[in-house]
């Protein structure tokens, strides 16, 4: 496993308030690939197996990519 150092999915702006400065940044990027590969797979019927295999063979196919992203 890779340490996520992707950043925010969705980047939104601070907003500034009198009294502090709020931000909210969402999933990261490597959460975001890994719910579309999820998304993926879970969207075939010919595919067998525990959600937590799922889950992991997810959160690969988002290493993949992220790996992938950074060779740029």
């Amino acid at each position: 496993m890779i340490k996520d150092k992707s950043g925010p999915a969705f980047p939104t702006q601070e907003t500034q308030y009198p009294d502090r400065i709020a931000a909210t940044t969402g999933m990261s990027l490597r959460d975001y690939f890994a719910a579309k590969a999820m998304q993926g797979y879970l969207s075939d019927t010919a595919l067998s197996g525990t959600v937590e295999q799922l889950a992991k063979a997810s959160y690969q196919a988002a290493d993949a990519m992220m790996e992938e992203r950074n060779k740029k």
